[in-house]
């Protein structure tokens, strides 16, 4: 993939969870050689509390220090030259599918500050995934490795549409970046009930991991078909996996859904990071 003007783009915000991101994302660039953006938004409400009157999106926005701490634990990682500020005069979640375009993809973790207590997936994660252009990532569960630690696959659901398509062009490079195994999961149960429709799925993820096979030879492309239900059989298989990747909406969505029921599974209980892959 051609690296865009914001490279890796991760939205922070001071919180916990929002470093994490910052972490994952910093690595990220650095695997792909490209740049790290660190977003810092702030909503015109809360400039009009810190000035005091009015503010619009032309408002002058001085930063409250969450974004000059961001790119310090950045530049850690990465080195200053590969990073980047953006201070955003809008809400998060408007600021981070806006410039997601201009990205690789868009980071996130799964609350920031303003999360409701016990929440497994804030507003802005849940945003993001569902209308950023192109990959996004939230960062949850396990990924960081630690002593002893043995390098999970990269897990990818695989149901023959368009969106499960382009969650196994990102699954593979992911793999291929981290050397590890990609394991493609096919779980029929949601196969459309057409005489042969299980059949006909099953044919297509062969077909379909034979093609990536053949272009990524050193690559280890594991499959998994199972009977079950997507949700159960994805969830098992990213037990020890270090990142999980899914189609925004699968075969079995309504029509102009823009995040389906299994995505929106995964991104709540996978123990694992999840990417999320929309239409550009």
């Amino acid at each position: 993939m051609n690296s865009t003007f914001h490279g890796i783009l991760v939205g922070y915000d001071g919180s916990a969870d929002s470093e994490r991101a910052l972490r994952w994302a910093a690595r990220e660039a650095r695997w792909r050689g490209t740049v790290l953006t660190v977003c810092h938004a702030c909503a015109p409400a809360d400039i009009e509390a810190q000035l005091g009157g009015a503010a619009s999106d032309h408002t002058p926005l001085t930063d409250d220090g969450n974004l000059a701490e961001g790119l310090r634990l950045a530049r850690d990682v990465m080195g200053a030259e590969k990073v980047r500020p953006l201070l955003a005069v809008a809400p998060a979640a408007r600021a981070l599918c806006e410039q997601s375009a201009n990205a690789d993809m868009v980071v996130v973790g799964p609350r920031g500050r303003g999360g409701l207590p016990g929440s497994l997936l804030g507003s802005v994660g849940q945003q993001v995934c569902a209308h950023a252009s192109g990959r996004a990532v939230v960062v949850r569960g396990h990924w960081h490795p630690a002593g002893e630690y043995s390098p999970g696959p990269v897990v990818v659901g695989a149901d023959g549409s368009a969106a499960s398509h382009a969650a196994i062009a990102f699954a593979v490079e992911e793999a291929a970046l981290r050397a590890v195994p990609l394991l493609a999961v096919c779980a029929l149960a949601d196969t459309p009930g057409s005489l042969g429709g299980a059949g006909c799925m099953q044919e297509a993820f062969d077909r379909d991991m034979a093609q990536w096979e053949k272009e990524y030879p050193e690559l280890t492309i594991l499959r998994q078909i199972t009977p079950g239900q997507p949700r159960t059989a994805l969830l098992d298989a990213a037990s020890d996996a270090q990142l999980l990747v899914v189609g925004g909406r699968g075969r079995g969505g309504l029509k102009g859904m823009r995040l389906g029921s299994v995505s929106q599974v995964m991104l709540q209980h996978a123990p694992c990071p999840v990417g999320v892959v929309q239409p550009r």
